[in-house]
């Protein structure tokens, strides 16, 4: 068989080369020491990772951007969660409208409904907003929220059940079962909760992270909660990710202990953080679904990565910069 035969199937047969499944976005700022009228180039806003892991501001540089979330049906209808509300675009971020009044601003958290991409869950310093006409319109849904401790950090919508979204307040973890229309504490603490993730592998087992109470899990779909035993329970954990390669790999990220990993399901945990600056400060972690590989983000320094699932890290890019969020997005 000729060599170049040869070479195209080994090509074709090797993991190594297939090309990824999923886009990297970033909601991130890097525009540490800018001042006005500074001839200081920034980045800032939605950030897609390109092929050689340099990043490209996609859409305005605007930087109060937290959070994203992609309509599955076409991925470039895409909703923002920023500063200034919500921002909706329609042709793959060259264009983007504000579809929120003046009465909602500051939202960190958006996520929407898999079995009904038309309703988006908006999540605001003062409770709950919620679209079900694709961002035109929005309407507070806040039955059985408390009246005091609104302050909503993250949605996160079930992905086996329409209308069933978690959401994470200063006062607990709340679940609604019919489209925000009712909500329910499932999981009460004085702590904000600010990360709820639902595993890739089993749909009941779900992780939330917390600023006061650690790592919380819920082994039930989310009907019970029980505090996630670590070397440091009581320390604020700010994201938790799962690793869609290995049903037995966790991450979290913490203030002062920086990364944590756990390569038995959660039952032992061990801070990873050679390569990261000694102060510890990561903001947000997360893992490639493709490959398995580690990100992090430390506070106004550098994106970080791992290979080896935090036992070495390698600085990557972007000075300075904040990470609000890294969202990988299947290719459309």
């Amino acid at each position: 068989m000729p060599l170049p035969r040869l070479l195209a199937l080994f090509l074709a047969a090797t993991p190594l080369f297939a090309a990824p499944a999923h886009d990297l976005y970033l909601c991130a700022t890097a525009n540490k020491d800018y001042i006005v009228g500074a001839k200081l180039n920034t980045m800032n806003g939605v950030l897609l990772r390109g092929p050689d892991d340099t990043y490209e501001p996609v859409g305005t540089n605007f930087p109060g951007i937290y959070d994203l979330v992609v309509d599955p049906r076409d991925s470039r209808v895409r909703y923002m969660a920023t500063l200034n509300g919500v921002f909706v675009t329609t042709d793959g971020d060259r264009t983007r409208r504000v579809t929120t009044d003046w009465s909602v601003t500051e939202p960190h958290g958006i996520c929407l409904d898999s079995h009904n991409p038309d309703c988006v869950y908006l999540a605001t310093p003062d409770g709950i907003v919620v679209s079900t006409d694709r961002g035109a319109t929005w309407a507070r849904r806040e039955t059985g929220l408390p009246e005091r401790g609104k302050y909503t950090q993250v949605v996160t919508a079930d992905r086996t059940k329409a209308g069933r979204v978690f959401a994470g307040l200063e006062k607990g973890i709340f679940v609604t079962d019919d489209g925000a229309a009712h909500w329910r504490c499932v999981f009460p603490t004085v702590r904000t909760v600010v990360d709820i993730r639902q595993s890739p592998h089993d749909p009941s087992l779900w992780l939330a992270a917390t600023e006061g109470d650690g790592l919380v899990r819920s082994r039930d779909g989310g009907l019970t909660w029980e505090k996630v035993t670590t070397s440091f329970p009581e320390q604020p954990v700010y994201n938790v990710s799962f690793d869609a390669t290995n049903p037995r790999r966790l991450v979290f990220s913490s203030w002062m202990n920086g990364v944590c990993t756990s390569e038995d399901g959660g039952t032992t945990w061990t801070t990873r953080n050679i390569g990261l600056p000694a102060d510890g400060h990561v903001f947000r972690v997360a893992v490639d679904p493709d490959t398995g590989r580690l990100y992090a983000n430390v506070h106004h320094n550098f994106i970080y990565t791992s290979t080896d699932f935090g036992r070495t890290w390698l600085k990557q890019s972007l000075a300075g910069a904040i990470v609000y969020n890294f969202v990988f997005v299947p290719k459309n």
